[in-house]
């Protein structure tokens, strides 16, 4: 089967969540010796397996990481993206490799930074207790050269002050700030948002 097949198998499966369970071995049997293409849509697949099932795809968390450190932007994207998926169902699983993934925070690209935001804010909806002396990170990345991170950025602070409040606490004066003047109106909109959820909650 080429890549253009294989890739197109996986989206299949992908749509087709009632065989995810038992093509779980199949799908990380792909995470390797393949083309960039495939290994990518099989990391993406088996986060999206791994939301559901965490413990099934849990032989398969430690080659996902390995892509952590991938010189192909995607692939550590796609790794990130598998991680959070995989650790908001269960952070146990994914918790050998929660410290490297923080340390994409400062990745060249900014892709792989949006995918990091996007990663954390799937672990905090059920872990947030893990991020709270992390914060600083978000707050670097609120004031990021790229818009689209920094569009995302506020929905750290937004997860985190309606599970975590004392978090965000710190940060209310920042995001107020932005959420007036930032020249992106999205960033105004999710700092906004981010401040309507710590003051709802209090």
């Amino acid at each position: 089967m080429d890549d253009n097949q294989l890739y197109r198998e996986l989206g299949t499966l992908t749509r087709s969540k009632d065989l995810w369970r038992e093509n779980i071995s199949h799908v990380g049997a792909l995470l390797e010796g393949l083309s960039p293409k495939i290994t990518a849509k099989a990391l993406w697949l088996l986060g999206e397996m791994g939301l559901k099932y965490p413990n099934e795809v849990a032989p398969y968390v430690s080659k996902i990481a390995t892509y952590l450190d991938s010189p192909d932007d995607l692939l550590r994207e796609r790794a990130l993206n598998a991680l959070g998926r995989i650790g908001r169902a269960k952070f146990e699983t994914i918790k050998p490799h929660w410290e490297k993934m923080l340390s994409l925070a400062t990745d060249s690209n900014p892709r792989v930074r949006l995918a990091f935001i996007w990663a954390s804010e799937n672990i905090a909806t059920h872990t947030p207790e893990v991020y709270e002396q992390h914060m600083p990170l978000y707050a670097e990345l609120l004031h990021d050269h790229d818009d689209r991170v920094r569009m995302e950025a506020p929905e750290m602070f937004r997860v985190m002050g309606k599970r975590l409040p004392k978090a965000v606490i710190p940060y209310t004066d920042t995001l107020q700030q932005l959420a007036n003047n930032d020249p992106d109106p999205v960033v105004r909109i999710h700092s906004a948002g981010a401040l309507k959820v710590l003051h709802d909650g209090n």
